[in-house]
């Protein structure tokens, strides 16, 4: 099953983990094939907030909502379960400095949408 991985960090520790870190774990882990993407983000505050209203769309500079801890990243994961997941989750370099959220990643249902 696949899990979403979200580093989450606050502005004071974004740089603290340093990238050789995060590429040496990511590299294990790509090596053990549970790896399946992984990418650090830039800061909130280069995001640019995307809405479509009433057919309309609108930007704003930002994240949408203030909160201390902004998301760093994440690394899409391959694990047999949340219990396995989060042992994974746990040993990311940047768990050290902020949290990481773990989601399962949802299938899309287009067969049932497309009447297969």
């Amino acid at each position: 099953m696949k899990y979403l991985c979200l580093v989450y960090l606050s502005k004071e520790n974004w740089s603290a983990c340093p990238d050789d870190h995060c590429f040496t774990f990511a590299e294990g882990l790509h090596q053990s094939g549970r790896l399946l993407a992984a990418e650090p983000l830039h800061p909130a505050d280069t995001a640019t907030t995307v809405r479509v209203r009433n057919g309309q769309m609108t930007m704003t500079d930002g994240p949408f909502a203030e909160t201390k801890e902004l998301l760093a990243g994440f690394y899409l994961v391959d694990a047999k379960d949340l219990n396995e997941a989060a042992q994974i989750a746990a040993r990311i370099p940047p768990a050290k400095y902020g949290s990481i959220e773990v989601r399962p990643v949802r299938e899309l249902a287009v067969e049932a949408a497309r009447g297969f």
